[in-house]
């Protein structure tokens, strides 16, 4: 391990991306530990008035909106313990600790303002990650070097290099590790893949993946400021530096908080914010989870400039000829997050809506009693859970996310530069195009550091 990671201790781990190197200097026996579970590794609790065994102790990192329906879940999890909660921002810390002193009838779960302090705690098995977009990638490579299994939402990453990373991170440690694409546990999505995985639709043509949101153009506005700046909140109440983490530096302005996830292209992730899950069930039906189409070209829109692109198509094809298409128009009205797949013999499209549609062929083949709109996160939570118990990968694990994150970046940024695109991934890397090949990643802030990070770049 270099010298300079060597120094750097785990109370100033927070402070600096280069304070990863302290965590992973033990992160060799924790792992070693939780990847040969034996028994006493769970030991018993006691909640209340009852006794508990089996439990896994888990902690909370940055959960608000979204976080809070998967504490909810998880809380409801019998085989699960939630300790502790570290956000920058006080009213957060305090939401959760209610919630779940609430839950329990105790006073027991501990606040951290600062993330490090409870990736220090050797008795947190897990964590549940719910941060903004832009903490996502350094949290689960924190999270991993500090030997925590975690559940994170999604996006797991802001760039190709980092989603990379993160995989690279979670490999090398042996975590388990899930993103929030609940929807690999809803049955209408199940039921369409297993059509295309099964062959029933004959040769598989073609996945579409349904990206309605989030490829908003960045160029013009995207890195803008709020007009206004204004005196600094007290740090005990939301720490501005570490709210902003990597990000470029901005002055701060209230409106960014609640507002910025979806107006600054530094705080947000763009197309993936959708892809994350479409394009991740696109290739779990196209049987090419761990790979990337080869080809990436767009149509139907000038992707610069000011606004959202009201109508687009980015057509991918994989090295063995099966076609991605990302496209935010012309669905069949069964929901958000829809899904097609489209064979020889017929097709299949479903969406959040729970109901399915199939070519007149397959019709035999659709269950009487179709799914109805509902939220998957306790079974994929649940997943998770058993995937902690047995060591094996979950669904969404980490080298499948970094696959459809890599897909995901590669087709926004042949949008951006609106032109056809060429990808090697065994090299990682775009053929003949410099200008994509420096967009695989994004600049860090002074003193954050990808390369204290990744493992393998």
């Amino acid at each position: 391990m270099p010298e300079e990671k060597q120094a750097v201790t785990r109370r100033n781990f927070g402070k600096t991306l280069t304070g990863a190197g302290a965590v992973a200097a033990v992160a060799g026996p924790v792992a070693a530990q939780i990847a040969s579970p034996g028994p006493g590794q769970f030991g018993p609790v006691v909640v209340g008035n009852y006794a508990m065994v089996d439990q896994l102790v888990f902690g909370g990192i940055g959960i608000r909106g979204r976080g809070m329906s998967d504490l909810r879940m998880l809380l409801g999890e019998s085989r699960v313990r939630f300790v502790g909660i570290a956000d920058v921002r006080e009213s957060a810390r305090e939401t959760v600790k209610s919630t779940v002193d609430g839950y329990y009838k105790n006073n027991d779960c501990k606040m951290y303002r600062d993330p490090a302090e409870i990736l220090a705690r050797p008795d947190i098995d897990a964590l549940l990650i719910a941060t903004s977009d832009r903490w996502h990638g350094p949290m689960a490579m924190w999270a991993a070097q500090s030997g925590k299994d975690m559940y994170i939402e999604k996006p797991g990453a802001m760039s190709i290099n980092e989603s990379y990373a993160m995989a690279d991170n979670v490999r090398r440690y042996g975590v388990v590790y899930q993103s929030g694409a609940q929807r690999r546990n809803q049955f209408a999505f199940e039921f369409a893949v297993g059509l295309a995985r099964s062959g029933k639709l004959g040769r598989l043509l073609a996945v579409h993946a349904d990206t309605a949101i989030g490829l908003g153009t960045v160029d013009a506005g995207g890195h803008g400021w709020w007009p206004a700046e204004t005196p600094e909140p007290d740090p005990l109440v939301l720490n501005w530096d570490k709210w902003l983490g990597t990000c470029l530096w901005r002055p701060w302005n209230t409106a960014y908080p609640d507002r910025g996830r979806g107006e600054f292209w530094d705080f947000h992730a763009g197309l993936l914010e959708w892809a994350s899950h479409t394009v991740a069930v696109a290739q779990w039906a196209a049987d090419m989870e761990h790979t990337q189409p080869v080809e990436y070209e767009p149509e139907g829109g000038i992707f610069r400039g000011d606004g959202l692109i009201s109508r687009y198509t980015i057509n991918c094809r994989y090295a063995n000829g099966v076609k991605l298409v990302l496209r935010n128009h012309s669905w069949g009205g069964l929901g958000s997050c829809s899904n097609r797949f489209e064979g020889t013999e017929g097709w299949v499209e479903t969406g959040d809506s729970g109901r399915i549609e199939v070519s007149p062929n397959l019709k035999s083949l659709v269950p009487t009693k179709q799914g109805t709109r509902y939220d998957p996160t306790a079974a994929h939570i649940k997943e998770f859970i058993d995937c902690i118990r047995s060591r094996t990968p979950p669904r969404a694990n980490a080298e499948v996310t970094a696959a459809t994150h890599v897909t995901s970046h590669a087709a926004w940024i042949c949008a951006q530069l609106n032109r056809k695109l060429t990808w090697d991934p065994a090299k990682r890397m775009f053929l003949n195009d410099e200008e994509a090949n420096r967009m695989r990643g994004r600049a860090y802030r002074e003193p954050w550091r990808m390369e204290a990070l990744a493992t393998s770049m």
